[in-house]
């Protein structure tokens, strides 16, 4: 079974054929149904031969189809000090995108 690991939104993630996964909003104008081309591949493997890239793979690109957006589940953030009055609450709610990897190159 081949796989590669690919970097998206500074994170690496191992992605086969078929896979669903969750990643950082990729910035650009893009909506649920659009194909992508992740270029930044870290490594491949194709079950007989590993690929290795410094950092990067030449030719080598993931496509994908982006089947879902949004934001992911409110995290709050506190900044407390003692004894001086002073808190501030803040909450985050960060955006994502969910890939279906199509095809490795």
């Amino acid at each position: 079974m081949s796989f590669a690991v690919i970097q998206t939104g500074g994170k690496q993630y191992k992605v086969a054929v078929g896979d669903e996964i969750a990643v950082e909003k990729i910035s650009g104008d893009y909506k649920v149904g659009d194909k992508i081309t992740i270029d930044s591949v870290v490594l491949k493997d194709d079950g007989k031969t590993t690929e290795m890239g410094a950092p990067y793979i030449k030719g080598a690109e993931v496509e994908a189809t982006i089947t879902e957006s949004g934001k992911l589940d409110k995290v709050m953030v506190v900044k407390y000090r003692a004894k001086s009055r002073y808190h501030k609450r803040n909450g985050h709610r960060q955006p994502y995108m969910s890939l279906k990897i199509e095809s490795i190159k």
